[in-house]
């Protein structure tokens, strides 16, 4: 069963032709401000659907294309300002480029990542966060032979696992 839509107010029945009329040419000023055919669509139909929701009022006006027309300046001219702002924005911002990560470090990342929990842990806030063994152990809730432990351990892995030569070259 369809339905047949309930027929439109006769005061919004003249609005189809003044759109009809007014939005080629208002799209072309709108466009030529703009420099876009999409964004001039796109702010040109805002405006008339601003224009509909207020269709009774507007339509007495003498020349209601003149406010269609005003809104859709207006709405263009937001656009760009944000758009100003947008590019001042990126201007002052100034790239900054990185070195990626060098393949040592990546070597020891990986080494760590190896290394059981408790040792890597132990290794890395030694090593890294500066922290005592007796800092460790306060703060892992363990003896600090226990840290020294995990620490040797941790080393030694790391030296394995970088192939590291742990003893000293005499020259």
């Amino acid at each position: 069963m369809y339905r047949t839509p309930p027929a439109a107010p006769a005061s919004y029945a003249d609005f189809d032709g003044f759109y009809a009329a007014n939005v080629g040419p208002i799209t072309a000023q709108i466009r030529a401000y703009v420099g876009d055919l999409q964004e001039a669509e796109d702010l040109v139909a805002e405006a008339f659907c601003r224009a509909l929701g207020r269709w009774k009022t507007i339509s007495a006006y003498d020349n209601p294309a003149t406010w269609v027309r005003r809104v859709a300046w207006n709405l263009a001219t937001s656009k760009l300002r944000r758009g100003a702002v947008l590019r001042r924005l990126l201007l002052r911002q100034r790239p900054i480029h990185i070195e990626g990560p060098q393949p040592d470090r990546i070597d020891l990342e990986l080494a760590l990542s190896e290394l059981k929990e408790r040792h890597r842990k132990a290794v890395i806030l030694y090593y890294l966060a500066d922290m005592t063994t007796a800092e460790i152990a306060e703060q892992e809730g363990v003896a600090e032979a226990t840290v020294r432990s995990w620490l040797t351990r941790g080393r030694a892995a790391l030296a394995e696992l970088l192939r590291i030569d742990t003893t000293e070259e005499r020259g």
